[in-house]
């Protein structure tokens, strides 16, 4: 063959790379392969793997600073053992994407002013996708929520102590600009809510202030105790990939991420309860042990306990039992559609099908409101003239954070005092959305895991403002 560049013995020009001809079906089983590996590289045991390498960074990180890991949800709960896990946390990235940054009036998270104030910090655990540094949670959203709260606590802090710290490898100086000036709306936000700042106040001894910590930080510069606020630790679980999965050895950034796009059901609680056997099983055997897994918790782990909103209202899943049977009326959103005559089993009892959780039914939501308030009136004004039991109130839906949040939130508006006590002239009040968005606060403070989706508020606001 002649060199390249030469012409060839008999003076025709070179070939080039533009003259080699491949046929469509090279091409097709071409893309075919390429799509094989990328699929084999995303695999369950690859994303497990992954898992347990960042867990691994994680846990190294909360030994050297010596406070608690609280995940943020979704992907959080993946890469913190539950025995090492203090609590949850719901900061959006979409609060911190560029021109959209807010604070989030419905996720409070106050709860984590606690663990905060009783450890000198805490350390906030999330990850990304491929070729990210850190989520935009970490780099902006909790930052905001820094600064909101230092400004509401201390009001008459001095120095930097109101200031926005952001990532400066991450946010630019104008964005930093951009969103510093959204400040002093967002802390009117809060205010708008009517929250408790006194009894906030003595959770905490100092404002707050962000950090940031990845595989590339110097973890030995955090460990020192500051004496001008609480340092709340951003953590990225996941390193960096700028290429593919193929080129890292299977690693995936960000593998706990979109799990209901891999991971069969399983859940980071039996992930961690049989990690060595998961990652011990081959990965076609994989789907069958998962299903069996996630199956024998299910049965092991017994009915969810409801969550108490006040004195005497709970929300739960399906499953979840009276806190004292002979004195609650429970109110059930079944997944099946049914007439409303058959919704009243009997004076405590009352099945609401309104069909299975979505869109439809917390649309549907609205036309049965007016029913499920005057059930929940009588039983409430009946047993109010019984001194000797307290009269509960449990809603439950498939869930147990969305449509049966969506109902309490109903109730306390209509039907009940903040405390949970019954209150006739509660349709007499004036509700508008200031009114629904204060006592919305108080119900995602008190259950920071609730998930009401747009459409059952929209419901909910219809039919309280209709």
């Amino acid at each position: 063959m002649a060199a390249a560049g030469s012409e060839t013995s008999s003076g025709a020009a070179p070939l080039t790379e533009a003259d080699l001809i491949f046929s469509p079906q090279a091409n097709h089983n071409f893309s075919r392969i390429l799509g094989d590996l990328k699929k084999s590289n995303l695999s369950i045991t690859n994303r497990l793997r992954s898992i347990q390498e960042d867990a691994h960074f994680v846990s190294e990180a909360a030994e050297a600073l010596g406070r608690p890991l609280i995940a943020n949800e979704r992907c959080g709960s993946w890469y913190i053992s539950p025995d090492d896990k203090a609590g949850s946390a719901y900061f959006k990235s979409t609060d911190g994407h560029m021109g959209q940054w807010s604070f989030s009036t419905r996720r409070l998270n106050l709860h984590l002013l606690s663990v905060i104030g009783k450890n000198d910090g805490c350390i906030i655990v999330d990850s990304t996708r491929r070729g990210k540094r850190m989520p935009d949670a970490l780099s902006k959203t909790i930052p905001t929520w820094c600064c909101v709260l230092n400004r509401a606590l201390f009001p008459d802090a001095d120095g930097d102590q109101h200031d926005l710290f952001t990532p400066p490898h991450v946010v630019s100086e104008s964005e930093h600009a951009q969103m510093q000036a959204k400040i002093p709306d967002f802390v009117e936000a809060l205010g708008s809510l009517h929250v408790d700042v006194a009894s906030l106040r003595k959770q905490v001894t100092k404002p707050l202030r962000p950090f940031w910590l990845t595989r590339e930080s110097q973890i030995e510069t955090m460990t020192e105790i500051f004496e001008d606020f609480h340092p709340v630790i951003c953590l990225t679980s996941s390193r960096r990939v700028q290429g593919g999965e193929m080129s890292e050895g299977g690693y995936i950034q960000g593998a706990g991420d979109d799990t209901e796009n891999w991971a069969l059901g399983l859940t980071p609680t039996v992930f961690w309860q049989h990690e060595k056997t998961l990652l011990a099983t081959a990965e076609p055997d994989l789907p069958e042990l998962v299903k069996s897994l996630v199956a024998a918790h299910a049965a092991t782990c017994g009915g969810p306990t409801p969550k108490q909103l006040t004195d005497n209202l709970y929300v739960g899943a399906l499953a979840a039992e009276p806190p004292n049977p002979t004195a609650t009326c429970t109110i059930t959103i079944v997944p099946q559609t049914t007439e409303p005559s058959e919704w009243v089993k009997n004076s405590t009892c009352m099945e609401v099908g309104l069909g299975k959780q979505n869109k439809l039914a917390s649309r549907n939501l609205r036309t049965a409101l007016p029913q499920i308030c005057d059930f929940v009136a009588r039983w409430l004004a009946a047993s109010s003239s019984t001194t000797s039991t307290t009269a509960d109130v449990l809603i439950r839906c498939e869930t147990g954070k969305d449509v049966s949040v969506g109902i309490a939130l109903t109730l306390l508006c209509r039907v009940l005092d903040d405390d949970g006590t019954y209150n006739p002239k509660g349709t007499e009040d004036a509700i508008n959305k200031s009114v629904i968005k204060v006592k919305l606060g108080r119900v995602m403070t008190r259950f920071p895991e609730a998930t009401p989706s747009r459409a059952t508020l929209q419901s909910v606001n219809s039919f309280l403002m209709g």
